[in-house]
Order: C-alpha cells, then sequence, then structure tokens
C-alpha cells in the first residue's frame, strides 16, 4: 500500500502524476490545490509519499509541506515545479524536479523514496 498526497493546482498536472505514480506502485491518492487544502488532506490521512508543486493558487507548495511534516513527522517529499528557485523553506534530502517533468525522473525519484511501491 502506498498512498500519495499529490499538492497541485493545475488539475491536468495532477493526473497525469496520478496516472504515473498508479503505474508504478501507489495504490491511492489525497488531491490539494492549495497550502490549507494540503495540510487538511495530509492530517486526514498520513501521506508515504508528498508530490509538491511550488506556487499554488493559495499558498506554497514548500511550507504547506514543512507544516505537514512538523505535525505527522518525516515523509519522502518530491517537488515538481517551473520555478525551483522559489522552493522554499525545503528540507535536505527533497528533491526538484521542473516542470515540463521528465517522466523517467519522476519514476526514478519515486522509487527512490519509496523503494517497496
Amino acid at each position: 500500500m502506498c498512498h500519495v498526497l499529490i499538492i497541485e493546482d493545475e488539475p491536468l498536472m495532477a493526473m497525469d502524476l496520478e496516472a504515473l505514480l498508479e503505474q508504478e506502485g501507489a495504490t491511492s491518492f489525497s488531491f490539494a490545490a492549495s497550502q490549507d487544502e494540503a495540510v487538511r488532506e495530509a492530517l486526514a490521512r498520513k501521506p508515504d509519499l508528498i508530490t509538491s508543486d511550488v506556487t499554488l493558487t493559495e499558498g506554497t507548495g514548500p511550507l504547506a509541506v514543512s507544516i505537514i511534516l512538523d505535525a505527522i513527522g518525516p515523509v519522502p517529499v518530491i517537488f515538481i515545479t517551473g520555478t525551483p528557485e522559489a522552493c522554499e523553506p525545503r528540507k535536505p534530502g527533497c528533491p526538484i524536479l521542473t516542470k515540463p517533468f521528465d517522466r523517467a525522473a519522476i519514476v526514478q525519484a519515486f522509487h527512490d523514496l519509496v523503494p517497496d511501491a
């Protein structure tokens, strides 16, 4: 079982990530388009992996991730963004992949961070 929280305010991007990660072994998903929604989703069900955009319609992915990790403890994170320079705050070890994303890079990061998926 591998539950993924996808923090992404572009629905087509979120659906594309879901399809890709499902092919690679993720079994369930939660979605959030804003910082507050991301925190609510993570507190409702602890994810095994978080993928996060940086710039959201409300708030930021990095701040949402920071709040989530402070509340629930360590969870692997992959940032996927068109603005990698804005990816702060960020814990060490969280890869940053740029949009448009390279599917092979996401697959590799997923398996590196969640090897049992």
